[in-house]
């Protein structure tokens, strides 16, 4: 397994960039994590508990995963994955943890090996590579290390060095988590972002009931207009007051509409009886995205969006085990066209921060980087999801700066709900930068000391200003 662990994993092999490489690494690979925009669940940091076992921290929640398993015949069931009705699924981690070795094979060449063995070597102290025959092992091994008090998620945050960690929290959430993270008085940094796809999107499941309870929680009238909107701006308050710097809007595309308050007020008045157009549906969600970027330019929250993402691909997975599980597939997105009405209106503001994802890489040197190397509003999030490795982020950097530059970027995030991956895939990303860095230095397109100045930049500083932390 020390192939993946290698001092020059991912750096070129020509000497000269070589070395530049790791002179850059050397410089960054020790700097704090910062973490704007992820999927953690704060009640680790919260109550501070022990793991429960190797499969529950390690296999069970991620989806990154148990996808690649379950492609290749194995049940989610069998996983331990939970299921919606409560029909029975393996819950002993370490038959799980088998089963897992057993495939382990699988993920050869994929960025979730190069995650994974980093995890095995520098969080738990194994080398020996995971296999069918060193399950057994391997498992007691992180098992006894989880009960131990310096295994707890609050010393691991630490011990990680993360700065700063955003979790993502749905508009209807109490925060209750954040609050007793609050009340404990530990000084690690967990903050949230505001999250209302369950009361913007109308095929969101609960759609109704969940502007009742908007309404209810805010004390705001949702069955109008106005009342709606009211309640939006006192939850993104609300979720400001715990820190939060930043909303996030996981829209099917990049749809975005900039209708008058009378038009507005008439789309939302079908779609809050019930609507079954999907043209008014497609429309509404499009106006909310424009409506998030106005109250962004009032209350200050950077603004995420990441469309193009068909989720719950496969209705039976969705129906029996929900959402995240591994079936949301990236689709062509258009943007030039899509984004229009929310530049024209908030486009040329200074003061307003749009981070655009995108899951079609077609779209980086074509549409993303022309846009964001123009508009002062936009900046352009990392490699995202499928493309969080390390083709996928060397292929941005290819296609984005000669147009966008560095400075339109917004560094990295991690994105992830797998808590121990958080190093690994920050580790990869300063790798990649650094090489690709070297690269030019190599090349003679940048001086070596440039160089020093954008790998802190990439690794550390970028998302700090971005994310306004």
């Amino acid at each position: 397994m020390a192939a993946l662990t290698d001092p020059d994993l991912l750096f070129p092999s020509e000497p000269r960039p070589l070395s530049l490489a790791r002179d850059l690494y050397a410089a960054v690979k020790h700097l704090p994590i910062v973490s704007p925009h992820g999927h953690t669940d704060p009640r680790w940091y919260a109550l501070n508990e022990a793991f429960s076992d190797p499969a529950q921290l390690l296999v069970v929640p991620d989806h990154y995963i148990f996808r690649m398993l379950f492609s290749q015949g194995v049940r989610l069931e069998d996983l331990g994955v939970p299921t919606l009705d409560g029909s029975p699924v393996e819950t002993d981690g370490r038959t799980i943890w088998r089963r897992f070795a057993e495939h382990y094979y699988l993920f050869r060449g994929t960025p979730t090996r190069q995650w994974f063995d980093h995890v095995l070597a520098h969080l738990f102290g194994i080398e020996e590579q995971l296999t069918a025959v060193t399950a057994d092992r391997h498992y007691d091994t992180i098992a006894t290390l989880l009960q131990w008090e310096n295994f707890r998620p609050r010393v691991l945050f630490e011990r990680f060095n993360i700065e700063v960690i955003a979790t993502t929290e749905g508009a209807l959430d109490d925060l209750g988590w954040h609050q007793m993270i609050r009340d404990s008085g530990w000084e690690g940094r967990v903050i949230t972002a505001y999250r209302p796809d369950a009361v913007v999107d109308p095929d969101f499941e609960g759609f109704s009931a969940n502007l009742d309870r908007l309404g209810d929680i805010t004390g705001c009238d949702t069955g109008n207009w106005a009342g709606y909107l009211d309640a939006h701006r006192q939850r993104r308050a609300f979720f400001k007051s715990f820190g939060a710097t930043a909303s996030d809007h996981g829209h099917p595309t990049a749809e975005t509409a900039n209708l008058s308050d009378a038009a507005a007020q008439e789309l939302f008045n079908r779609i809050r009886r019930g609507s079954d157009d999907e043209r008014e549906r497609k429309l509404f969600r499009a106006q909310m995205l424009t409506e998030m970027a106005k109250m962004s330019r009032d209350d200050g929250l950077v603004l995420q969006i990441h469309p193009g993402s068909w989720r719950n691909h496969s209705p039976a997975v969705f129906h029996k085990f929900g959402r995240d599980k591994g079936f949301d597939i990236p689709t062509r997105t258009d943007y030039v066209t899509a984004l229009k009405p929310l530049l024209d209106c908030v486009g040329l503001e200074r003061d307003v921060t749009i981070i655009l994802f995108t899951l079609d890489e077609t779209s980086y040197a074509r549409e993303l980087a022309p846009l964001a190397g123009v508009y002062p509003a936009l900046k352009l999030g990392p490699a995202w999801w499928f493309h969080d490795s390390p083709e996928g982020m060397r292929r941005f950097r290819e296609m984005t700066t000669e147009t966008a530059g560095f400075y339109n970027t917004v560094g990295f995030n991690d994105d992830t709900r797998a808590f121990p991956s958080i190093p690994a895939r920050h580790d990869v990303a300063r790798r990649v930068d650094c090489a690709f860095l070297a690269r030019l230095v190599a090349e003679h397109r940048l001086r070596e000391d440039e160089a020093h100045e954008l790998a802190q930049e990439l690794a550390y500083t970028l998302a700090k200003k971005a994310y306004r932390l």
